[in-house]
């Protein structure tokens, strides 16, 4: 089977995706604890395995790293396990059949054109997917998760300690986001009334940054958005809305 796509940079950090790994296995992980073959495929996973290792070690269920640049690919061969595996592939997968994907700053590097082709392709043997974007430390991240039937969610997160204002995150946005983040779109009106929030939220930087980003998170609610997740993922530096509230 003929790889889809294209290669990519390639660039990965060490515990680089460690925020969207930790969401994986937090909202997720019932999914995969049900699923008769709960194989993950980290997709685009680029010049060195090392986010493809990390999933395998936090999640604990089989993973497959595919990749479209047969370099990469012997690369990491020599890092397989029993349960962590690399071939080549693309967007058809290779023809695996995982129950999740994970496709991180893959897309980023398409037009937005090729976004619900490439969401389709990865989505079509009924795999729940994660697709989005992060800084090169892992420090800024967007996600969004998608099913066969469209994009569930858009979930938002930082590293609280570092963020100077959610306007940041814009980005590190998904392709299918990053240029709608202009007046008049959703996605740019709840940064602004994060960004409202968190500027109202100055005086609790005495307690913290979580605090602060707490109050960010609950003036946009308050606004009128529809945030899924509970304080105990805001703590994290996350906020997650569904992905109907801001779509293009």
């Amino acid at each position: 089977m003929r790889p889809v796509g294209s290669i990519t940079r390639g660039t990965t950090n060490p515990n680089r995706l460690r925020r969207v790994d930790n969401w994986i296995a937090a909202t997720l992980g019932g999914v995969l604890r049900r699923a008769p073959d709960p194989l993950v495929v980290d997709l685009g996973y680029g010049a060195s395995p090392i986010t493809a290792i990390e999933l395998h070690a936090r999640l604990g269920v089989p993973v497959a790293g595919l990749e479209i640049d047969p370099a990469r690919v012997a690369a990491a061969r020599p890092y397989e396990t029993a349960g962590l595996r690399f071939r080549l592939g693309g967007f058809e997968l290779a023809g695996l059949r995982p129950t999740l994907v994970r496709a991180f700053n893959v897309l980023r590097q398409y037009g937005e054109q090729d976004v619900p082709a490439a969401w389709s392709a990865m989505t079509a043997t009924g795999a729940l997917l994660v697709e989005g974007t992060c800084d090169e430390l892992g420090r800024l991240a967007a996600w969004v998760l998608v099913a066969p039937a469209g994009p569930r969610t858009l979930t938002l997160a930082s590293r609280l300690a570092t963020l100077d204002t959610p306007g940041t995150l814009a980005e590190r946005l998904p392709k299918a986001l990053i240029h709608h983040n202009v007046p008049g779109e959703r996605i740019h009106a709840l940064l602004a009334d994060l960004d409202a929030g968190w500027r109202a939220g100055a005086p609790l930087s005495v307690f913290g940054p979580r605090q602060r980003w707490r109050a960010a998170v609950e003036a946009a609610r308050s606004a009128g958005w529809p945030v899924l997740d509970r304080p105990a993922r805001w703590r994290l530096g996350e906020v997650t809305v569904p992905y109907s509230a801001v779509a293009p």
